[in-house]
């Protein structure tokens, strides 16, 4: 008999550990999902209002030649992290480099400080440093989309955790009761 009250009182101390760790994994679940719906409602707000669009595929802003990426975003408004990713390395980056001749802000910026009085670099670097501080916005935008989508793969990852540790806790109630 003794030997039964020892079975019985392990399964039960198996099934309220496995209920606890059911619980927190759902409570883990429920933020995780609070964390995915913050991030892509505050990416959205953010990007909304800025008001980024691509230009229509194919139109002279956005021929298919020079962003044949872009062309499946012709005419939508930029307002997810992937569209914000899409915009700042696919059409910004491109316009820098053109505008730049293939140097970045620190290059343009290194060769204006030794040409102090040459107004055409002190522009292009102007020019490098605003692109390079809305590519910085816009993937920022987009490193928050993916911590997001993370954030959301993680809570279905622990309601199926919480869903296998309550049928293990029922499990262990069912064989102590049996005990």
């Amino acid at each position: 008999m003794s030997k039964n009250v020892t079975q019985k009182q392990f399964h039960r101390f198996l099934a309220l550990v496995s209920l606890g760790v059911a619980v927190l994994l759902l409570a883990g679940s429920g933020l995780l999902a609070m964390g995915m719906q913050f991030a892509d409602t505050q990416v959205n707000n953010q990007l909304v209002q800025e008001k980024i669009s691509f230009a229509a595929a194919d139109s002279p802003a956005m021929t298919a030649k020079e962003f044949p990426t872009l062309q499946q975003y012709g005419g939508q408004a930029v307002d997810n992290g992937v569209k914000a990713k899409a915009y700042a390395d696919d059409y910004i980056w491109v316009h820098m480099m053109a505008t730049s001749g293939g140097k970045t802000y620190a290059e343009a910026s290194n060769a204006s400080r030794a040409n102090p009085t040459d107004a055409k670099l002190a522009a292009v670097k102007s020019t490098l440093f605003q692109g390079d501080m809305l590519r910085s916005s816009l993937l920022t935008a987009y490193a928050f989309s993916v911590l997001g989508t993370i954030a959301g793969y993680a809570a279905i990852a622990c309601l199926v955790g919480a869903a296998l540790f309550l049928l293990g806790s029922l499990l262990c109630f069912t064989k102590a009761a049996r005990a």
